[in-house]
């Protein structure tokens, strides 16, 4: 047992807090209220942007059918504003859209300055045996599909021009090898990359015999 001298010199703990920690505290307690108070305000910072709610392919139009309006936190992205909603539908898709697909700029056509739809325009095609028929004939409206290469279980088929022309076409050893076909300007980008890589196909529109 400590005397009462002993019991004199051993250190005393204060119970006084510092004022720098009780300020800090303050500071953390309000800087958290203020993200809190900004998550809330940006959670009300939504606009209205394009959302398409079924299958569109590369080169088809998309129509107002397929567009529907979303609420979306604004977060700079290039979304297209619901309020254009009919330039959107006037364009066909660049690429296969997928429905629930918030709609960018890049993935349209025709739309925001660029291809005008309605110019007709001739793009060549170099074909395979198989992808036209045997007797396809100059002045013949066709459609043109692409056709996956190296197709796996995922990739389908994709009509990616309602309606061509053809313009011109050859053959070698019985088979068209070269075609010309006037399309719709705004598909012509599609139809000519898929052409370079020997994926599209022609299917001649024809009345039963």
């Amino acid at each position: 047992m400590l005397t009462g001298v002993a019991s004199r010199g051993l250190p005393q703990w204060s119970r006084q807090r510092s004022p720098g920690l009780a300020a800090l505290a303050v500071l953390l307690v309000l800087g958290g209220a203020l993200a809190t108070m900004t998550l809330v305000m940006r959670a009300d910072e939504r606009t209205s942007v394009v959302r398409v709610v079924k299958q569109v392919g590369a080169g088809q139009p998309l129509g107002p059918d397929a567009l529907q309006e979303a609420r979306v936190a604004d977060d700079g992205a290039a979304y297209w504003p619901w309020s254009e909603r009919e330039k959107v539908a006037a364009a066909v898709a660049a690429v296969t859209v997928l429905p629930g697909t918030l709609l960018t700029r890049p993935m349209i056509r025709g739309g925001d300055g660029g291809a005008v739809a309605g110019r007709a325009v001739r793009v060549g095609l170099a074909l395979k045996p198989g992808q036209a028929p045997y007797d396809l004939q100059r002045g013949e409206r066709v459609q043109l599909i692409h056709v996956p290469g190296r197709r796996q279980a995922s990739d389908v088929p994709v009509l990616v021009a309602e309606e061509a022309i053809v313009d011109g076409v050859s053959y070698t050893s019985g088979s068209a090898d070269l075609a010309t076909v006037i399309v719709d300007s705004v598909v012509a980008p599609v139809v000519a990359a898929h052409a370079v890589s020997g994926e599209i196909a022609i299917a001649a529109i024809r009345s039963q015999p």
